[in-house]
Formats: structure tokens, C-alpha cells, sequence
């Protein structure tokens, strides 16, 4: 029986080896210099994050292909689900550490911001200030389990897919305020002619750090290759790697735009 069972297996063994070649990530795609969409190769995302996650396949020997996942809140169902086997950049929460396995430790950290029309702002200084005022968030997104937790106990927000959405809401004065993140804030009021329209108010409402984030139902991540993952990473969050790719990933998010609006 013994011999009948081994024969049994090989094929699962090589049906296995023959899947999992490549690994696959995704994260979101409205987040530049971290993350965003390849003009010449919308199925592709490219940025800090996704150098960074093609970096960490070079020294495990195999490709890493970072892929447009749908929107913020699909891409990480499928992560979730295993049909992709990571997320590139996510916050740690106590919720999202029941359904994904988080790598420590943080290979960035990002301030999450309060975002408001220019002159028609509100004195902010801390939370409570937010209190009986309408705010814009997205899909499934997180700021931290500490102002996660206050907002949904004090807070009215309403979600959306996109960040371009929130920010349209805004404009149009449907939100009095939107949390969104400083750079890709930044990046996206840039993107959409409305940098002189929006600001973003101090101090920042949280401060979190980015994770590599594993599916546990992924086929192609055996516990060696999730404990090799967590080494090189260590190795490279150690090193001035994570923040030169954000300011090389500034520079060319800023040389695409001038591209673009070009005549």
C-alpha cells in the first residue's frame, strides 16, 4: 500500500511543481510612487511595491509577476482566495490577520491623511474634529485598527471602489472630507487637474506601516517558501532598499504625467 500511495502522488507533485513556476501579486492600483497601473501594460502594476516584490523573486530564484488585481477591494478577495498569492503593501489589523498571513516586518511606512477642498477646510487637530462631518473612504480600506475602531464607532464615512471616485465626491462637495493616503493623494489630485483645489490637513490621522501580505489558500507557497519570503525581506526592509525605490518611483510617476500632458 505504501508503494501504491507513493505512485499516487507524483502526480499531484508534478502537477504542483508544473502550477507554481511563478509566483503572482497584486495590491492597489491607485497608489503612486507604490503602486500603479503600466501605461504601456494596464494588466501590470508597477512601483516602489512592485520593484521592491520583483527584487524579493530575484533572490528566491523565481519570477514574482505583479498583476492589476480589479479594484482596491477585489484585488484583495483575490488574495484572499488564493487566486493570488499576495498582497504587495497592506495594513495590519486584527481582521485582516484572521484571513491573510502578514510578514513582519513592515517594508514601509505611509500617513494617512485628511483630505479637504482648499479654503473651505475645518479646524482639525485631532479626531473628535471629524465628528457630525461627512467623509469619503474606499472599499475595504483600512488607516490602522486604532482609527479604524474609533471610526466606526463615531464616524460616518462612505465608501467607494476608487480613490478617483472619492476624490470626485469631494470636488463636487458631497464629502466634506476624504482619508486617503499623502503621496498617492498627492499623486492622484495631480493626475486629475485638482491639486490647487484639495489639500491635506495636519497631522496625519495614523501612520502604518506596509506589510507583504500571504495568502493561506494559495497552492504555490509552501511553508519553506513563506519562511525564505519572511528571511529576504527581513534582509531587505534592514537596507536603504524599500525608500530609494519610492524616490526613484516618484521620479518616474512625475516624468510619466509630464508625458502624458504633453501636446
Amino acid at each position: 500500500m505504501s508503494v501504491t500511495a507513493a505512485w499516487l502522488l507524483i502526480p499531484c507533485v508534478a502537477f504542483s511543481e508544473d502550477a507554481c513556476d511563478h509566483l503572482t501579486a497584486t495590491g492597489n492600483a491607485e497608489y503612486p510612487p507604490y503602486l500603479w497601473r503600466d501605461p504601456a501594460n494596464p494588466h501590470r502594476l508597477i512601483g516602489a511595491n512592485a520593484d521592491l516584490i520583483q527584487h524579493l523573486g530575484t533572490q528566491l530564484g523565481m519570477r514574482i509577476d505583479v498583476l492589476y488585481g480589479g479594484p482596491w477591494s477585489r484585488a484583495q478577495e483575490e488574495v484572499r482566495s488564493g487566486r493570488i498569492d499576495m498582497l504587495a503593501g497592506y495594513f495590519l489589523t486584527t481582521e485582516r490577520a484572521r484571513t491573510l498571513n502578514f510578514v513582519d516586518p513592515p517594508f514601509l511606512y505611509t500617513s494617512s491623511m485628511i483630505w479637504v477642498r482648499r479654503n473651505d477646510g475645518f479646524p482639525y487637530r485631532e479626531w473628535a474634529d471629524l465628528i457630525g462631518r461627512n467623509g469619503g473612504t474606499l472599499v475595504n480600506n483600512s488607516y490602522g485598527q486604532a482609527f479604524d475602531d474609533y471610526a466606526k464607532a463615531h464616524l460616518s464615512l462612505e465608501a467607494v471602489p476608487t480613490a478617483n471616485q472619492a476624490f470626485q465626491k469631494l470636488i463636487l462637495k458631497r464629502n466634506d472630507f476624504v482619508i486617503f493616503e499623502q503621496f498617492p493623494g498627492w499623486a492622484l489630485a495631480k493626475k486629475l487637474g485638482v491639486k490647487d483645489a484639495v489639500e491635506a490637513l495636519e497631522p496625519p490621522i495614523s501612520r502604518e506601516g506596509l506589510y507583504l501580505a500571504l495568502s493561506p489558500n494559495s497552492q504555490c507557497l509552501p511553508q519553506p517558501l513563506r519562511n525564505r519570503i519572511k528571511e529576504e525581506m527581513q534582509k531587505m526592509v534592514a537596507s536603504s532598499l524599500p525608500q530609494d525605490l519610492v524616490t526613484s518611483n516618484l521620479e518616474l510617476w512625475n516624468a510619466q504625467q509630464r508625458e502624458s500632458v504633453k501636446p
